[in-house]
């Protein structure tokens, strides 16, 4: 199963093919374009977390990964081989929501051997400022999010219970942002380089210039797909409330590396809520290919 796109801020083509990989194996990419190069998608390899999330390994980046891993944890895939050519992910439009329907039109296969969660012990928080991002001990996996921004985005909180299936309906659709004021000092930064109207949600100072919106609150319902993604790289699906008070990629990515420093935070185990589906790890198939 493949896809082609641009990079949001590279500007670069791409293209992307996911593979099937053995039980164990967690979500690996490999660029084919540097001779089969794998960085593992684990917080260790965590590099730049300004506008995007990107992970280096040896000098080799891969750049804006946190859509597509926040696909994964949606769905419940834990094993893949993510493939592409180019050193950004293409961001297609904007959401998760196109990495949801490939995967899930191609399928997933159930793995012989039980899903190891990482589960929350003890409450631990990292704040800057006026912002913040905790996590707490839960039987479940919850979201919790809270936003502030200048007009006209202002004030936006939303929640999900990602035990409950609700990630495809509630968030994989919701796009990334940005200002237009912004543009020209971003794309100065070499940022941006990809960006248009097909794949962003472009704000004007009077409102929404390519509506209209898929949520009223889509705005925060992306930072809940972003933080999806971002926790992904802890390697392991968690078993805990995370509560985030404007936060943003650098938070997101800064918890991730509290956490797996200290592992009397929490511990892995492959036991779950009765409300959860089967623990039993997930790949994608070898058969059923799309083309998109």
């Amino acid at each position: 199963m493949s896809c082609r796109g641009i990079g949001l801020h590279s500007g670069e083509a791409v293209k992307l093919r996911i593979l099937p990989a053995p039980a164990g194996t967690g979500i690996v990419f490999r660029r084919v374009d540097l001779d089969g190069f794998e960085i593992e998608a684990v917080g260790r390899n965590v590099a730049k977390v300004s506008y995007a999330t990107s992970l280096q390994k040896k000098g080799v980046l891969i750049s804006t990964t946190e859509h597509l891993l926040s696909a994964f944890i949606g769905i419940g895939l834990d094993n893949a081989i993510v493939e592409l050519d180019n050193l950004e992910l293409p961001i297609l439009d904007g959401s998760a929501q196109p990495f949801v329907e490939m995967l899930l039109e191609a399928g997933l296969k159930q793995q012989r051997k039980k899903r190891s969660y990482l589960r929350i012990l003890r409450e631990i928080e990292v704040r800057e400022g006026n912002k913040s991002i905790a996590v707490y001990p839960a039987s479940g996996y919850t979201v919790a999010y809270n936003i502030q921004f200048a007009a006209p985005i202002g004030e936006q909180s939303f929640e999900i219970d990602l035990s409950r299936d609700l990630y495809r309906k509630e968030v994989s659709s919701a796009r990334t942002f940005g200002f237009l004021r912004e543009e020209k000092a971003m794309r100065n930064m070499g940022l941006i380089r990809g960006a248009s109207e097909a794949n962003v949600i472009v704000l004007t100072d009077d409102g929404v210039k390519n509506g209209p919106l898929r949520f009223p609150d889509e705005f925060v319902r992306h930072k809940i797909l972003d933080l999806i993604g971002d926790l992904a790289l802890l390697g392991k699906q968690i078993i805990g409330r995370i509560v985030a008070d404007r936060a943003g990629h650098a938070m997101h990515a800064a918890l991730v590396s509290r956490l797996l420093r200290d592992r009397t935070l929490w511990e892995e185990t492959t036991e779950i809520a009765p409300s959860q589906e089967s623990a039993d790890t997930r790949e994608v198939p070898f058969t059923v290919p799309h083309q998109a």
